[in-house]
């Protein structure tokens, strides 16, 4: 069949929703479907690369950064993508490239889907300072929005929920997005892995806990910065390996200053996703303190990288942390520092925890994910 994504970002940033895109693409390409990609470029220049549209924007970094909007929504590539006539529309995001979701579908008759990768009540207080306020916008600007579509998918039944309290009545299917299982297969050697610590600056005796991923306020590694400086006083021979960037960046070194605990924590910056896997495995556990998850593919990468995970407790780790078994949640700092403690401390449980997460982890193959997601394809045509 022929497949139309639109995605307001595809090139322009490295996250969840791009990562998804990216891993869906690809699979249904593998399965023989005609895939075409509808996104924003980075610049005031239309233009396609092959099978990617780009249709020329401009910077809204005073809303949030990577966020980009249209110049116009008369394009002559939205004539081209009419005429090719798709089979299926696939929305990945509600705000820009949605419009011509929405327009294309129209025009064609095809039907529309759409996933719900993000619950912007969370990041609603970057314009918005009542959090209840927020949440009631982000309520009837997601019922306005997707009225129309035929189908909605929920990357978990943490968004599910969300979703049908927001007054959502459309169809809604829990589809768990997919990672590439093999590019966390690859395992470095134990003297490639002390090297790379070193390069950091990580001392020999120390044990690293690692979080990775955006570093954005609703992320919460604040937190985990106040814990892993009451952690210090328990075990001082510890880093902070804290690998990505965002615009928190400079308020989180400056709160390691305060908190004198510089020596311990190391920032990376942005690493190539191709590289990510060499990352995770210079950890010990996975530590995250966010709430703002709609699923958290970094969790999952984690354990497919072999890490057990210590992690706030959220609904959206139901499928990802059996709790003993590969990692916890934990609820209040006491919690976050005793099951740290614990893990350190046990090597034989950590293994077998990081065995457990690499089986977990299998379940979520970017192939489980275009599959489930073809299905939903030929249902709407059907």
């Amino acid at each position: 069949m022929k497949v139309l994504i639109t995605t307001d970002l595809f090139v322009t940033a490295t996250n969840g929703v791009v990562t998804s895109v990216r891993n869906l693409r690809e699979e249904l390409t593998k399965r023989g479907h005609e895939v075409r990609i509808l996104t924003l470029s980075a610049n005031l220049k239309t233009h396609k690369e092959g099978a990617v549209y780009y249709i020329k924007s401009i910077p809204l970094g005073v809303v949030y950064p990577d966020v980009r909007m249209p110049v116009s929504y008369r394009n002559p590539l939205i004539r081209e993508l009419i005429d090719w006539k798709p089979d299926v529309i696939h929305s990945q995001c509600e705000f820009f490239s949605f419009q011509f979701a929405r327009h294309i579908a129209k025009a064609t008759k095809a039907p529309l889907i759409h996933t719900y990768h993000t619950l912007y009540e969370q990041y609603a207080t970057y314009v918005i300072p009542s959090k209840r306020l927020g949440r009631r916008m982000v309520a009837i600007f997601s019922r306005q929005r997707l009225k129309h579509v035929n189908t909605v998918i929920a990357p978990t039944r943490k968004v599910e929920k969300s979703l049908r309290g927001y007054g959502l009545n459309n169809p809604i299917r829990v589809v768990p997005s997919g990672i590439s299982i093999d590019q966390y297969r690859y395992r470095m050697t134990e003297d490639e892995r002390l090297s790379k610590r070193a390069a950091l600056g990580i001392p020999a005796d120390h044990q690293v806990l690692i979080n990775l991923g955006r570093l954005g306020t609703e992320k919460n590694l604040g937190e985990l910065l106040t814990l892993f400086a009451s952690l210090l006083t328990v075990n001082n021979q510890l880093t902070f390996l804290i690998v990505g960037d965002g615009p928190a960046r400079e308020d989180l070194e400056k709160q390691a200053r305060e908190l004198n605990i510089t020596h311990n924590v190391i920032f990376t910056g942005m690493v190539p996703p191709a590289e990510v896997q060499n990352y995770y495995q210079l950890g010990d556990i996975f530590v995250s303190a966010s709430t703002s998850e709609t699923q958290g593919l970094t969790y999952i990468e984690a354990a497919a990288n072999g890490l057990p995970l210590v992690c706030r407790q959220d609904p959206c780790l139901e499928d990802v942390i059996e709790e003993g078994v590969n990692g916890y949640e934990y609820t209040a700092s006491d919690e976050f520092i005793r099951e740290i403690s614990s893990i350190l401390w046990n090597p034989d449980w950590r293994s077998a925890a990081g065995h457990s997460s690499e089986e977990i982890a299998a379940s979520f193959d970017k192939s489980h994910f275009a599959k489930a997601v073809e299905d939903i394809y030929e249902a709407a045509i059907g």
